[in-house]
């Protein structure tokens, strides 16, 4: 089984709002999930980043893969691989 890191949409039509997420990568975007571990909101300015940090990191040592954007967020909120 393959875990990822990733984003699920939430909001409405033209207002995404994401929430960080544990899920199986077979699973579809917004479907189920294993651990919800933070949110993203693009639409404030600045962007409103908030993530549990010792929970990601526990994740990506017991072999969680992040995506590409949540990487870059991860990175910029300062949480180490």
């Amino acid at each position: 089984m393959a875990v990822k890191i990733r984003l699920k949409r939430l909001g409405y039509k033209k207002h995404p709002v994401y929430r960080v997420v544990v899920a199986d990568s077979r699973s579809p975007r917004d479907g189920a999930v294993i651990d919800q571990i933070g949110t993203y909101d693009p639409n404030q300015e600045p962007s409103l980043f908030q993530v549990d940090a010792e929970a990601a990191k526990k994740w990506i040592q017991n072999g969680a893969q992040p995506t590409e954007t949540v990487a870059r967020l991860l990175k910029q909120a300062g949480v180490e691989k």
